[in-house]
């Protein structure tokens, strides 16, 4: 039991949660690659994203995992995404700050999901049973490009301006 739940259900709320953040976050992603804020999905993405680390802590351990590990490096890295785009605004450099970390906290998220999905979907699994033979390999290789190529031009595209209100002219119909 895992705050009152089985390991079963603690499971499948984690995944859930895990899964909603790396949505929210592709979405967070094209906003900032087609220069919007959007407030509202980045505020989803970058709850259920630290939802996800917290959670992970809750699961049965011994000792230091790479989980772990992972679970304290997105931590600190959502730390500074967060800070950037509310108590820093996105000013100054703190724009680029924000798109890096941002970018770098959804990696790491899909980067624990192909892991994930190598451990238990079995075609995956049977194509790299111990994670280190090349579809593995090539697979996690091609996430962490991708990464890099979105983030650099999210880096390049996003401004962090807060939308402009419009006033409606007098006598507009």
């Amino acid at each position: 039991m895992i705050f009152g739940m089985s390991l079963q259900t603690y499971t499948l709320i984690h995944v859930l949660i895990s899964l909603i953040g790396i949505g929210a976050g592709f979405v967070v992603m094209y906003g900032m690659l087609t220069g919007k804020r959007l407030d509202g999905w980045t505020a989803v993405f970058l709850t259920t994203t630290v939802l996800t680390s917290v959670t992970g802590f809750g699961f049965p351990f011994k000792g230091v995992t790479p989980a772990i590990n992972f679970g304290v490096i997105s931590l600190v890295v959502l730390a500074i995404a967060i800070a950037a785009r509310y108590a820093r605004h996105l000013a100054g450099a703190w724009r680029k700050t924000y798109v890096v970390t941002a970018a770098l906290a959804l990696y790491l998220n899909v980067f624990v999901l192909v892991v994930q999905s190598f451990e238990k979907v079995p075609a995956l699994k049977a194509a790299a049973p111990t994670q280190k033979e090349p579809p593995f390999l090539v697979a996690q290789l091609a996430v962490l490009a991708l990464f890099i190529v979105l983030t650099v031009f999210a880096a390049k595209r996003f401004r962090g301006e807060p939308p402009v209100a419009v006033k409606p002219m007098r006598g507009a119909a």
